[in-house]
């Protein structure tokens, strides 16, 4: 028997497998991460590995029959929005986020929304006994007899049991918890994760049936286990915001059937996660009235325009180094546009500490919100607020010019159904725009004309 038994140690970070124990993985340059696994050799692609696919012979991709795609609902449009448009039978969903942050709420409600349309649903828990479950779906009021819940960890009896239910979707919370009785590595670890999520992928593409993985996440934020785990799935989704706050981001960060830029925006209450149709209205409905150092800009998640509120504090420092803390925006974007403005504006911010903030909790990344960055630290910097009533947008060069952007008719229109009556675009833009009655629009060429126009 110890002839068939190959020991190795292996990175709990990436997978990075080595005949002997290292402090440093040279893959990924994790620490103390490699752990000893007694592996069998061959176990992991014998026949219960379910990945062999013996027998399929390569046809022509013209000659197989495509029907018009089909897509399951969930019942939750935000959801269904970052999916692309629904559920593809077959697909492999990966969902993480940090502790608490909803993601098994989540999965809850959309089994329960599934449920409710006469689905069959099953959620699976390894982290969690039926009783712990039932007290929370409870509390969220998502009780169906359509949907299933058992507390298993392994995947063998899981297979049995997906072969012999045959449910319409699958939740399996969490696959950090699952494990395969062929390898004798602890569950959790690189190969056990790995295994099981290849078995599980193979289930859903044989059986037509999605399945969603819930995955814990790293101190870095990344799902944990190996790279290639990101790799197998169909989508990978992840849950962003913060615990004390009340609003969520489902962000899709991979997706083989849909656009990997829409977001979904939910309320956390005390019956869970609700749906927010109109996010601008949402971010906006706390900003203060004429304070300096606050504007309104708008940034494109997907093919959805939403307002957001940016918040600067420009403030003198007491020590050499002026500090820069930077919530929810590319820090280095931000140190960038700083040095832009004390060269190009004259305004003498290597006194000051800087700190900047998106209100709401949201991430927001794209050129197209400099020039409100340099407004919202100009603002500050003179004491002077900005009407409330203004829009800024564009991307700012380092020789201080506004350059156009995209998608700037549909921004605009955002502000105009949010009551706003001006709008500062790049003047490129204001070349090529359509009029839009109901809202002014103020074309800026500098950095410096925006300033002007501003105050």
């Amino acid at each position: 028997m110890k002839k068939n038994v190959k020991t190795v140690f292996c990175c709990q970070s990436c997978g990075y497998q080595a005949p002997k124990w290292l402090g440093r993985c040279p893959d990924c340059g994790q620490w103390q991460t490699f752990v000893e696994e007694a592996q069998a050799i061959g176990s992991a692609r014998g026949a219960k590995g379910g990945i062999s696919y013996s027998g399929a012979e390569p046809v022509p991709i013209d000659s197989i029959e495509f029907e018009k795609e089909y897509r399951l609902l969930t019942g939750i449009m935000e959801f269904d929005r970052v999916l692309g448009g629904g559920l593809v039978p077959g697909t492999l969903v990966l969902i993480g986020g940090d502790p608490g942050i909803g993601k098994s709420t989540l999965m809850l409600q959309i089994l329960h929304g599934l449920a409710n349309q006469g689905h069959k649903t099953l959620y699976i828990s390894g982290e969690e006994s039926i009783r712990q479950v039932r007290i929370r779906s409870e509390r969220l009021s998502t009780g169906s007899h359509d949907l299933l819940v058992v507390s298993e960890i392994d995947v063998e009896s899981i297979m049995s049991m997906i072969e012999s239910v045959r449910p319409d979707a699958i939740v399996i919370d969490s696959i950090q918890t699952m494990f395969s009785p062929d390898l004798t590595s602890a569950p959790g670890s690189v190969s056990q994760v790995r295994e099981s999520t290849v078995r599980l992928m193979h289930m859903a593409k044989k059986t037509g049936i999605p399945i969603f993985l819930v995955g814990h996440v790293t101190k870095d934020g990344a799902i944990a286990g190996p790279r290639l785990l990101e790799h197998m799935v169909d989508t990978v989704l992840y849950f962003e915001g913060d615990r004390n706050h009340i609003f969520r981001i489902l962000r899709a960060v991979k997706n083989r059937f849909g656009s990997t830029n829409e977001i979904g925006v939910f309320e956390m209450n005390e019956k869970g996660l609700e749906e927010v149709a109109n996010p601008s209205a949402i971010f906006l409905s706390e900003r203060p009235e004429n304070v300096p150092g606050s504007v309104v800009t708008a940034s494109i998640e997907g093919t959805r325009p939403i307002l957001v509120e940016l918040q600067a504090l420009a403030s003198s420092t007491s020590f050499g180094n002026p500090r820069r803390t930077i919530l929810g925006l590319d820090s280095n974007r931000v140190a960038l546009l700083a040095a832009v403005i004390e060269k190009k504006l004259g305004m003498h911010l290597m006194d000051c500490d800087i700190f900047m903030n998106v209100a709401g909790g949201l991430k927001v990344d794209e050129p197209a919100i400099d020039m409100g960055i340099v407004a919202a630290i100009a603002s500050s910097f003179l004491d002077r607020p900005i009407s409330d009533a203004t829009l800024v947008l564009g991307e700012v060069g380092l020789a201080g010019e506004v350059r156009a952007i995209g998608h700037i008719e549909i921004r605009v229109v955002e502000a105009k159904k949010m009551g706003f009556k001006r709008s500062l675009v790049p003047a490129g833009n204001l070349k090529r725009m359509s009029e839009i009655k109901g809202i002014e629009l103020i074309g800026i060429s500098t950095i410096s004309e925006g300033i002007e126009a501003l105050f």
